[in-house]
């Protein structure tokens, strides 16, 4: 079995940057803001023949209210899932009464835990990890996480322990991605790390702040897996949850919720953003999740128009549909019909992702667009389509020419690309090419995705052919107009010399 590694200590030690250290990715968020992680993060790392799982957690301090108390209840459901803890301290703070609480439960839980001292650079090791062993944690080890000190060493003594001394690993070109780290000069090195197996569909919730994605994807999964709580902001990394269901794999992406810019000010919150917007563009399905009680507003379009220009399939959800009056609910409908009136490919669901109400629904929305997101087709049933099409209404004319349509094939996947080739074809009007595109996915019966539509104009094989005989001609009429020009003026002087000799005459 794969060993299980959780990082819990108290706020602002440190976790997070371990947890980059070890899965050699910067996938968690950091910062110098306390209570920056909320829900539990996993990442994979590996040591020598030896792979492991991390598993990244808020902080705990002991006297939790609030949405302090949910991120506590993460952290100790990491704890009881972990084969092993690395329990980490601050050393530039000492021993604090969070610390004390973290140890008893560490020591009822009967896990095996090693006490981790970070932030040691530049101190007397011997002078600050002496009052540490007042935690009754064993011998502490003490590493400098952001610059990256120790934390092999750490690693290696962990998953000796557990498998013997780790072989060192050989870099394969085929199997490892380089990104560039700090060595413990702090001077930019390239070291290497394993892609995480994310499986499966690989559905992203997105949505404004506060409108239920995070109670979402706990309904999904049936557990409560992410923080949720009633206030704006509760998530602030994207988290990436593998799990099977009917046989499937997915891959649910709880992300953060995206404010108006003008309100934006915390720089920790510009990076959730940034999580939020590389989730949407690492997805197959996204799910917009928009709030029955304040209806639609500008920013859930802004949100739209990005699902959009990143060409991802689409489901829409209108969550907080349950305890809402029929008055109410005709609003809403009649709002959504007249925003959203050009989304005639995508399905929409009201659900109450509190109660379970039509959450199950999703499902069927969301394989639906990824199998049209990724479908496949041979260029002869899209050329067929495309004539067919012609058939039915001939392109308009363009400069007395009617423009000719000779074949169409697929370009691409998610979102699905036809490329149609021919003459004139960048100078059709935009209602001819859209009346194309509706007819692909009509024929195709593409749902819950957006469709793009190439085309390429192909070039005139005798253009220099012409080009040359233009030129040619040109020459011609340039060296006759020469001939006619020089004819001229010897006539003009010869009638000159006549009048000349009849007046002296």
């Amino acid at each position: 079995m794969v060993p299980v590694i959780a990082l819990v200590g108290r706020p602002n030690v440190g976790k997070s940057t371990l947890f980059n250290r070890l899965t050699k990715t910067r996938d968690a968020l950091v910062a110098e803001i306390a209570g920056l992680t909320r829900d539990r993060k996993y990442g994979e790392g590996k040591v020598g023949d030896y792979p492991f799982i991390v598993i990244d957690t808020g902080g705990i301090s002991g006297e939790e209210e609030g949405i302090d108390e949910a991120m506590a209840h993460q952290s100790y459901q990491a704890i009881q899932e972990a084969d092993i803890v690395f329990f980490m301290v601050d050393s530039n703070a000492g021993i604090l009464e969070g610390d004390r609480v973290i140890a008893n439960h560490l020591r009822k839980s009967g896990k095996s835990a090693y006490l981790v001292a970070n932030k040691i650079d530049g101190k007397n090791p011997d002078v600050v990890l002496g009052e540490m062993y007042e935690l009754g944690m064993g011998e502490p080890l003490a590493i400098a996480a952001a610059h990256n000190r120790g934390v092999t060493a750490l690693i290696e003594y962990v998953m000796e322990e557990l498998h013997g001394k780790p072989e060192e690993p050989e870099a394969d070109p085929d199997e490892w991605n380089y990104v560039w780290d700090e060595d413990e000069d702090g001077n930019l090195e390239e070291v290497v790390h394993e892609e995480l197996d994310v499986k499966g569909i690989k559905i992203a919730v997105v949505g404004r702040p506060n409108v239920g994605k995070s109670t979402l994807v706990n309904r999904f999964l049936g557990e409560d897996r992410v923080v949720v709580y009633d206030e704006a902001g509760t998530t602030r990394d994207s988290v990436y949850i593998p799990y099977e269901r009917h046989g499937q794999d997915y891959t649910l992406i709880d992300t953060a919720g995206v404010r108006r810019r003008k309100n934006i000010s915390e720089a920790a919150e510009k990076f959730s953003i940034i999580k939020t917007l590389q989730a949407i563009q690492d997805c197959h399905v996204c799910i917009l999740v928009l709030d029955a009680r304040t209806g639609i507003v500008e920013q859930d379009l802004h949100m739209l128009s990005f699902v959009l220009n990143a060409g991802r399939a689409l489901v829409i959800a209108i969550n907080k549909w349950d305890g809402m009056t029929q008055d109410d609910k005709d609003r809403v409908k009649t709002e959504i019909d007249r925003r959203f009136d050009f989304l005639t490919f995508a399905d929409m669901h009201f659900i109450s992702a509190l109660h379970g109400t039509g959450v199950g629904h999703l499902y069927e929305s969301v394989d639906q667009a990824y199998e049209s997101a990724m479908g496949k087709w041979q260029t002869n049933m899209l050329t067929r389509i495309m004539e067919d099409a012609v058939a039915s209404h001939q392109p308009p004319m363009v400069r007395s020419r009617r423009p000719k349509l000779r074949y169409a094939h697929q370009g691409g996947s998610n979102p699905p690309l036809l490329v149609v080739h021919g003459s004139l074809v960048n100078d059709l009007p935009e209602d001819y090419k859209r009346y194309l595109a509706n007819t692909f996915r009509r024929v195709l019966d593409i749902k819950g995705t957006p469709i793009r539509v190439e085309f390429r104009q192909g070039e005139n094989p005798y253009a220099e052919v012409k080009k040359e005989v233009r030129h040619r001609s040109r020459r011609r009429a340039e060296a006759v107009e020469r001939t006619s020009n020089k004819r001229r003026i010897k006539q003009e002087k010869v009638q000159k010399g006549a009048k000349k000799r009849n007046r002296s005459g």
